[in-house]
């Protein structure tokens, strides 16, 4: 199996419309056979311009183009940044097509050859996306056998196909290759009904281990990230910025930088870079750049934050409400109430922010690492009065995205700059900008009161500030006494900077509030954490997790604090029902925490790959190691004061468990679900509780 991101070809779109033709439509293809959903109207298809249809039609699955030599060209809006859909995707479309894996060319995150797609986030792409390929795949098939069929003369129900080869059932001797059957022309054809999927029975590839495809690549550094890439004249940028995001640059005195030969400064409107053929002497210049800004108005600190959000003016909104919670804790036989709070956390992915922009007449070209290109295609045109035919937006591997990169910044930047320069230019964010320029994750504040009679949860009243409500939703059973309330201004900034998506946005904080919560109502109760939630349980694949979890971790019930170390978590996040359980040593002293070991116990439906699937839950524990025990962003205003890894604590090796492993229920006959985000999301939770486990301390802020 191949990729390519960044596939060369000409633009044969027209200047004055931005409308597609259909002649010129099939020229930006190339030869092949292409296929379409039977469901959608062809000519609709054909006389849309191919940029401005800023969705997906409906029945519209996905398109593929089968090259001369067999090669099976699968064009995805789709981002490669280390989650595996450049293994998962090709799988799939080469048991729905019957061709051999190698022959897949993945294309991606390519807004002139691939159709729109939203973006890559929230566990979306086996999920959703998948659907509509395999459909597609599924279709291709159908067409292609038709054109085997009148090309042998033999009825389509007499054909077999394997490895892209058609063959006669009766004589395996008599063949067609799909690549044959192109002979690199264009076909049109069109199935009606569309056939169905496949089923587990017949999978070859899905449901399979396998490497991921940019593996090798990867580790012997061939593979090209935005940052890899080189145009001739190009320059480097440094903005410069102001300290806080409160404020305003009032002014910058750039008379040293532009005493450094070779040295250009480039002023559009309030945006100011400083640029040279070498980023090092660009990033020295830029240091000698005079920047002044106003006073931060803001005073609010990483300290003060979680007062300050519970003081801010909110509107509140109920997400659920059942029955009367305020009755079902005046029968309760005991109440369990506590506030959770939980900070500022920053995406750190390896790869900065970085885009490299040339413009040709007025026409753009951008490679950038961005989780949206369709998104940052759309940006550009608005900000710059462009129409989308004369933005093209690549997005190479990524190193890291985590919600981080579906946010620009750069990407706007650069192309401003580019512009007013006249020449390419590249705009590699340094790790201090990094940290500035990132939409972190919300801090917030949740409040919990709930009722306790007999083992069993009454009511369950539950407030959350100004943090996402996904993960707030009850997993537990609660008969008719149960209230989540969501408080937030709309309109209104509350933050002192940019937030955003992170990793299973808000589901973090809220599985970490619920399920420490649930720890202590079954403390109170004298019950054993893992029976306690068993008891409170009705979801049978819940159910079917936590003892699949218990197992695997060779759990053995008793009520806490034991002195074990062990805590669990559990929730539902991108359609995956998942349990994390840990063990970890505090010492006695420091309060330092030592995990040992984690396992991971998830529902996700079908898995395509569960090699990939493991990695990700791995990457889910390290990383919610991170965000439970040591990462936290400090500022002073709009002032970001965390700039680098000095003090910003990634998890590192030696406070990684020894041990991580992960259980994936077989569910092969089911829609295949997410498998990027869920584990993570119980990470904070879990320590929190193994912690009380251990020593007794209740944890209340991550």
């Amino acid at each position: 199996m191949k990729t390519r991101t960044d596939r060369p070809g000409t633009d044969p779109r027209s200047e004055s419309t931005g409308a597609l033709k259909r002649r010129d439509f099939f020229k930006l293809l190339g030869g092949g056979i292409i296929i379409y959903a039977a469901t959608a109207n062809p000519e609709e298809l054909l006389s849309l311009p191919l940029l401005q249809r800023r969705e997906v039609p409906r029945d519209f699955n996905a398109f593929l183009r089968i090259d001369e030599n067999g090669t099976v060209f699968c064009h995805t809006g789709k981002i490669e940044m280390g989650q595996g859909p450049i293994t998962s995707l090709p799988q799939q479309i080469a048991d729905e097509l019957d061709v051999s894996i190698e022959s897949v060319e993945m294309v991606m995150g390519d807004t002139l050859l691939c159709p729109y797609d939203a973006g890559t986030w929230g566990s979306l792409t086996t999920r959703e996306f998948s659907h509509h390929l395999r459909a597609a795949g599924a279709e291709a098939r159908a067409v292609l056998l038709k054109l085997a069929s009148e090309k042998l003369g033999i009825p389509v129900e007499e054909l077999d196909v394997k490895d892209g080869i058609v063959r006669s059932k009766s004589d395996p001797g008599i063949t067609v290759s799909y690549g044959s059957l192109a002979k690199g022309q264009r076909i049109e054809r069109w199935v009606d009904p569309v056939p169905p999927v496949k089923n587990a029975g017949q999978f070859h590839y899905v449901g399979q281990s396998r490497k991921h495809a940019d593996g090798r690549i990867k580790v012997t550094g061939k593979a090209k990230y935005t940052a890899d890439h080189r145009l001739p004249g190009m320059v480097y940028a440094r903005v410069v910025r102001p300290e806080s995001h409160q404020v305003k640059l009032e002014s910058a005195d750039t008379s040293l930088a532009e005493q450094i030969p070779g040295v250009e400064v480039i002023r559009d409107g309030d945006l100011i870079a400083v640029l040279h053929e070498e980023y090092e002497t660009a990033g020295k210049a830029h240091a000698l750049v005079k920047a002044i800004s106003g006073k931060d108005p803001l005073d609010v600190n990483d300290k003060s934050i979680f007062d300050y959000l519970l003081h801010a003016p909110a509107e509140e909104s109920t997400v659920e409400s059942q029955g009367d919670p305020d009755a079902g804790q005046k029968a309760s036989e005991s109440l369990v109430e506590s506030e959770y709070r939980d900070g500022y956390v920053a995406h750190s992915p390896i790869e900065t922010h970085t885009a490299l922009a040339q413009w040709e007449g007025d026409r753009v070209t951008v490679w950038a690492s961005s989780q949206t290109p369709f998104g940052a295609q759309g940006d550009i045109a608005r900000a710059l009065g462009m129409d989308l035919d004369q933005v093209r937006v690549i997005s190479p591997f990524l190193g890291g995205g985590f919600g981080g990169k579906i946010y620009h910044p750069q990407i706007l930047e650069v192309v401003r700059i580019a512009k007013k320069a006249g020449k390419p230019v590249m705009l590699v964010y340094t790790r201090q900008e990094e940290f500035f320029m990132d939409y972190f994750r919300h801090a917030a504040v949740i409040k919990i009161r709930s009722g306790l009679s007999r083992g069993k949860i009454t009511s369950w009243d539950y407030r959350l500030w100004f943090t996402e409500a996904r993960g707030s939703e009850f997993i537990y059973h609660i008969p008719n006494a149960r209230r989540i309330r969501y408080h937030e201004k709309s309109g209104q900034a509350v933050h002192p900077f940019p937030t955003g998506a992170w990793r299973a946005p808000g589901a973090n904080t809220n599985t970490f509030a619920r399920e420490s919560h649930i720890d202590m109502m079954a403390a109170k109760a004298g019950v054993d954490p893992w029976q306690f939630r068993l008891d409170n349980l009705k979801d049978e694949k819940m159910v079917a997790v936590l003892k699949a979890l218990a197992e695997k971790f060779g759990y053995e019930p008793s009520a806490g604090p034991s002195g074990r170390g062990i805590g669990m978590a559990c929730g539902t996040d991108a359609g995956t029902c998942v349990a994390v359980m840990v063990r970890v040593k505090v010492d006695a002293k420091t309060g330092e925490v030592w995990p040992q070991k984690a396992v991971v116990s998830q529902d996700m439906g079908l898995c395509i790959n569960p090699q990939g699937s493991i990695i990700q839950a791995e990457g889910c524990v390290t990383m919610g190691l991170g965000y439970a025990l040591s990462e936290n962003v400090e500022f002073q205003g709009g002032a970001v004061r965390t700039r680098n890894f000095d003090s910003y604590q990634l998890p590192l090796f030696s406070r990684v468990p020894r041990t991580i492993d992960t259980v994936i229920l077989d569910r092969q006959d089911e829609d295949p679900q997410g498998g990027g985000e869920p584990a993570i999301i119980c990470m904070g939770g879990a320590i929190a509780n193994a912690i009380y486990d251990a020593c007794g301390a209740r944890v209340l802020e991550m």
